[in-house]
């Protein structure tokens, strides 16, 4: 019989230190690191009743612009044995000193006491230094002071022996104790029972049977009465399996009469499968005229096929037209809201050039009379100073009606190069808007709606300006026509601001708002809720165009009726 490589024995009692071994680990372990733990938290405590001594030197030091006392004041605390770097920063996050082991921190200020673990096992505790004066607090600065892992670990050092030697220590004695168990108990009673077992005699079982020296009852008692049992239930077997060999000798002979019966079966059976086999042949002739027919019909759906395709090949021609023509009347109708802006202006500047025109007549009828006044020998001084008095106030006429039209003129020149360019360039957000509002001037000043813009001085940009102009001029022109319709007097609200990403941009009127069920619908072309009015369905598509895919933005509508319509929209920066 081969030897095994390893014992059961070893295997177990191997298992079982493994286990332990283990077990001793992690608990070893976690000490160690409540101990650290602890250390920690007892130096963090340090560094914080550090803040109680020195911080109101250091805060009146800071105060008093003495940098060379709040020097020294740094370098006293590198002598303490718990503190491994320091760090004093002024109000404005500069450094007035930066001494040993620290680390770079934000740029912002530190409002109140706080500990932060840093790269390279270091931490520290950071707080604010606040000078009181008149009853009033300001922040002058703040104060870092760092410590590291190495001086948790020389606090802890003894500690942490003390913990491996005794893990140690009972870990050898456990080893031993269990070895001599497993020898004894377990080792031993299985060497004699391979023993035993090796030496089986199979023609005399009787002479086999298990005899163990064991001190008391036990699972290898148990284990050498079942053997021992086993045995006599083999001897049993033997003298019953002489009986079944001799009634199986006799089976033999009755079965080779039943071969007999059975062959003389097998050929009715065999008769009978032939006739079956001239059925299925006639229905395998059945089946080809069916294939026939069926190919046939594969036919006439292949004819099909190829003219559903021809018919989609000549769907997917008309889509493109369709996109096309859908293209060309975006353009339209980007065009379209370009004229009627140019239009609104034009009619707006023809009003103060047709005042200074007059004026202008007025100034030279006057002029004219003044100099035949002169060549006749008849001017006087009341015609002098009549005539310099409507001079004056025609100047001021005409000075006041120039100026409204150049200034008309400024604001649609730049919105109107923008609307008609997609070049970029870099804008102030609130001043461009005051810019296309006051181009939409001619569609709001017979009318009492309101806009409220609400944007930082300083929001500056760099984008297309155009698509800006387009797509406040769409949100603006749908309140007039559409929210506003049956309202005299309604009031738009802008609000603009930015974050580090997105520019953030809310629109909202307290028009009619929209109907319930089209808000889904609200930026697909075509979709308009003025049909046969005028309306062409594509100023909100345009806009969301102009956000989506030229600003790489996002923009949500929402609305309920009687509510206003309101647009939320963010652009990345």
């Amino acid at each position: 019989m081969s030897k095994v490589n390893q014992g059961l024995s070893k295997r177990l009692l191997a298992r079982v230190l493994s286990v332990y071994f283990v077990l001793t680990l992690i608990v070893t372990v976690g000490q160690v690191f409540t101990e650290y733990l602890n250390a920690k938290s007892h130096i963090e405590g340090e560094l914080q009743t550090l803040k109680n001594t020195f911080s109101v030197s250091l805060t009146r030091a800071i105060w008093e612009l003495n940098t060379p006392q709040a020097k020294s004041i740094a370098t006293g605390l590198m002598e303490l044995p718990i503190v491994e770097g320091v760090q004093i920063r002024d109000e404005n996050g500069n450094y007035i000193e930066d001494l040993g082991l620290t680390s770079k921190q934000s740029a912002e200020s530190i409002t109140k006491g706080v500990v932060r673990d840093h790269a390279g096992g270091t931490f520290g505790y950071s707080f604010p230094l606040i000078f009181e004066f008149s009853g009033r607090t300001s922040l002058v600065g703040d104060v870092t002071l760092y410590s590291s892992s190495t001086i948790i670990f020389s606090r802890i050092d003894v500690g942490i022996f003390f913990l491996i030697g005794n893990a140690l220590i009972k870990t050898a004695f456990l080893v031993f104790l269990f070895m001599n168990a497993f020898r004894h108990m377990l080792t031993k009673p299985l060497t004699e029972l391979t023993q035993q077992i090796t030496e089986f005699n199979l023609d005399d079982p009787e002479s086999s049977k298990l005899d163990l020296s064991l001190d008391d009852d036990n699972e290898f008692k148990l284990l050498q009465d079942s053997y021992n049992h086993l045995i006599d239930d083999l001897v049993n077997f033997q003298d019953k399996l002489a009986g079944a060999q001799a009634e199986l000798r006799a089976a033999n002979r009755r079965l080779d009469d039943q071969n007999i019966s059975l062959e003389e079966e097998v050929a009715k059976k065999t008769a009978t499968l032939s006739k079956i086999m001239l059925d299925l042949e006639q229905q395998k002739d059945e089946l080809l005229i069916n294939q026939r027919e069926l190919r046939q019909e594969n036919e006439n759906r292949q004819f099909v096929e190829d003219e559903l395709r021809k018919r989609n090949s000549e769907l997917a021609t008309s889509m493109e037209t369709l996109q096309l023509a859908k293209d060309q009347l975006v353009e339209s109708e980007r065009m379209a809201s370009l004229g009627g802006l140019v239009a609104g202006i034009a009619h707006d500047v023809n009003t103060p050039l047709g005042v200074s025109v007059t004026a202008t007549s007025f100034l030279q009828e006057r002029i004219n009379n003044l100099q035949l006044a002169y060549e006749d020998k008849k001017l006087t001084g009341s015609t002098m100073s009549s005539f310099i008095t409507d001079a004056q106030q025609t100047l001021i006429l005409l000075t006041n009606n120039l100026n409204r039209a150049s200034e008309l003129i400024s604001s649609f020149k730049q919105v109107a190069v923008d609307q008609a360019s997609e070049a970029e360039r870099e804008i102030n957000m609130r001043q461009y808007l005051g810019e296309v509002v006051h181009s939409l001037a001619p569609n709001l000043k017979k009318t009492q709606h309101n806009i409220e813009i609400h944007c930082p001085d300083d929001l500056v940009i760099h984008c297309a300006p155009g698509v800006i102009a387009q797509i406040f001029t769409n949100m603006i022109m749908n309140s007039l026509l559409h929210g506003f319709e049956f309202k005299t007097k309604g009031t738009i609200k802008i609000d603009i601001s930015r974050n580090d990403k997105q520019l953030i941009i809310d629109y909202e009127d307290d028009g009619k708002g929209l109907p319930e069920g089209t808000l889904e619908q609200h930026f697909d072309a075509f979709f308009t809720t003025r049909r046969g009015k005028g309306g062409s369905g594509l100023g909100t598509h345009i806009m969301y165009n102009l956000v989506t895919q030229t600003l790489r933005g996002e923009i949500e509508a929402f609305s309920k009726v009687h509510q206003g319509l309101r647009y939320h929209i963010t652009i990345p920066m």
